[in-house]
């Protein structure tokens, strides 16, 4: 008997969408990247990109808890002498939310060509609305 592995071809990719009103931003970036890296399904293959997609909704409406809105911040650099950036998360969660969720969920996907390939299939919405009705998604509850 041999060990069944999974091919990109024969998989069948479904749509979730996760609610994110009141849920934490660590729990939320957990699930949806359970999800796009395939983890949930029995038939996951570490070698080859079984995850699905993943639409995310009310990222404004996500919790940071204790300090982190104060202290954890979103650094980057330019490129040039003196360029580095930073944002505090109190003022990236207003301005750009979906941006603070994304980097949650890349930063647990593998730093790979499946992971670039999974974080592609990630969708987020700053409000309830969004526009990926006709794949009729299914709801995912976060834990």
């Amino acid at each position: 008997m041999s060990t069944y592995m999974a091919k990109k071809e024969s998989l069948e990719r479904k749509w979730y969408v996760i609610d994110a009103s009141g849920k934490t931003l660590g729990k939320v970036a957990v699930t949806a990247a359970t999800i796009l890296n395939g983890k949930h399904r029995p038939e996951y293959t570490p070698h080859v990109d079984c995850g699905e997609f993943v639409i995310v909704i009310n990222a404004d409406k996500i919790v940071l808890t204790g300090k982190k809105l104060d202290q954890k911040m979103y650094t980057r650099h330019t490129g040039y002498i003196g360029g580095l950036k930073q944002v505090k998360y109190r003022d990236l969660m207003k301005t750009r939310p979906e941006f603070a969720v994304q980097l949650a969920v890349k930063g647990m996907l593998p730093h790979n060509s499946i992971g670039d390939a999974s974080i592609t299939r990630l969708l987020v919405y700053k409000g309830s609305e969004h526009k990926q009705q006709a794949q009729q998604p299914t709801a995912v509850e976060v834990k």
